[in-house]
C-alpha cells in the first residue's frame, strides 16, 4: 500500500513510518521539522519538509496514496494554554486542509491521531468512547474539534475516517522539550542522572501509559480494518497507573534511589485516566503486549539518552 504520514518526524510518526517501511509499503512523510527529528527515519521513507496548510504540496504528496495518517499537531497541554490561537491554526486548520486535499485528489481513508485528553476529568473509569468529552485545555479542544471536522467532512465527501484516541504513549525517541516535557522521559532522564524527580500535585493522579510499539500496532491495523468508517477508538494499555507508582517503577528499572519533591501548587491535570479497550480489541484486534515495567526497561536500553552512562 501507499501511505502519507503527516508529522512523520515526530515521536509517533517516526515509529509508524519505520514500521510501515519495514513491512514493504511505500511511505511518504511530511513534517515542518519544527519539533521532529528526521535522522531517526528509515531511509526508505520519502520525507518532504512542508506545512499541512500548504494544499498544493499535499496534492502532490497524495497522488496514488491509499491511506493518510494525520499526526501533524502541536501537542503540549501547558503550551496550548499560552498559545491557543496557534494550536487552533495547526491542529484544527491543518486537519481541515488535509481533508480538503484528500477530497481534491480522491484519497479514500484517513486515520486521525487524537488524544485521551479530550475526555477531561471524568469520575468513571475506564473511559469508553461513548463517554461525553469534556476538554479542559485548548490542546484538548483542538483535538476534539479536529475529530468532529474529520468525521463530518468524511461523511459529506465519502471519505472513510478512523479516529484513534491515544492515551499516554511513551518509548524510545520521545521528544524531550526544555519546557513541560512528558512525564515518562522526564523521569527517565532525571533517574539516569541521579537527579530529583519532580511530581506535580500529590502523585495520586493516574494515567494510562502505553508503549509506542503497541500504539503502532493499532495504527497499522486502522489502515485496513473493515467496517470502521467514522469509528472513534481508544488506544492505551487499559491499566491505570499513578504518577507516584510510575516514579517508583522508573527508579526500580535503574536499580537506584533518588529524591522526590512534590509541587502541589501545579495543576496535575485530570485526577484519573484509563482507556476502555473493548472497541479497539473488537474492531482492530488490538491487544497491548508491553507492560509498563518492560516498556521502561526497553526505553532505557534502546534510547541512549537514558543510559546510566549519560549521567553528567
Amino acid at each position: 500500500m501507499n501511505f502519507l504520514v503527516t508529522g512523520a518526524a515526530g515521536f509517533l510518526g517516526t515509529a509508524l513510518c519505520n514500521r510501515l517501511a519495514r513491512e514493504g509499503h511505500e511511505v511518504r512523510g511530511m513534517d515542518d521539522l519544527s519539533a521532529g527529528d528526521p535522522s531517526r527515519l528509515n531511509p526508505d521513507v520519502h520525507l518532504t519538509r512542508g506545512d499541512v496548510l500548504d494544499r498544493p504540496k499535499l496534492w502532490t504528496l497524495l497522488q496514488d496514496v491509499d491511506c493518510i495518517y494525520h499526526l501533524a499537531a502541536r501537542v503540549s497541554v501547558p503550551e496550548s494554554v499560552i498559545y491557543p490561537r496557534e494550536y487552533n491554526a495547526v491542529n484544527v486548520g491543518g486537519t481541515v486542509s488535509v481533508m480538503e486535499a484528500m477530497r481534491d485528489v480522491g484519497v479514500k481513508r484517513v486515520v486521525l491521531t487524537s488524544s485521551g485528553a479530550v475526555y477531561g476529568d471524568r469520575g468513571e473509569q475506564p473511559l469508553s468512547e461513548d463517554v461525553r468529552p469534556d476538554p479542559r485545555s485548548p490542546y484538548a479542544v483542538s483535538k476534539l474539534a479536529a475529530e468532529y471536522y474529520v468525521r463530518t467532512i468524511g461523511g459529506l465527501w465519502h471519505i472513510e475516517t478512523v479516529v484513534l484516541r491515544v492515551f499516554n504513549a511513551y518509548g524510545p525517541g520521545q521528544l524531550l522539550p526544555a519546557a513541560h516535557p512528558p512525564v515518562v522521559p522526564h523521569f527517565l532522564r532525571q533517574a539516569a542522572r541521579k537527579g530529583t524527580l519532580v511530581i506535580h500535585g500529590k502523585g495520586e493522579q493516574t494515567r494510562d501509559f502505553v508503549y509506542i510499539d503497541d500504539v503502532v500496532d493499532a495504527m497499522v491495523a486502522a489502515a485496513t480494518a473493515p467496517s470502521i468508517d467514522r469509528a472513534i477508538i481508544n488506544v492505551g494499555s487499559g491499566i491505570e497507573t499513578s504518577i507516584g507508582t510510575l516514579a517508583q517503577l522508573v527508579l526500580e528499572a535503574y536499580g537506584t534511589t533518588a529524591p522526590w519533591i512534590f509541587r502541589a501548587e501545579d495543576d496535575p491535570g485530570p485526577s484519573r485516566m484509563c482507556a476502555d479497550l473493548t472497541l479497539a480489541k473488537a474492531k482492530l484486534g488490538y491487544q497491548p503486549r508491553v507492560k509498563l515495567e518492560e516498556g521502561l526497561r526497553a526505553t532505557i536500553t534502546r534510547d541512549p539518552r537514558f543510559h546510566p552512562a549519560a549521567e553528567e
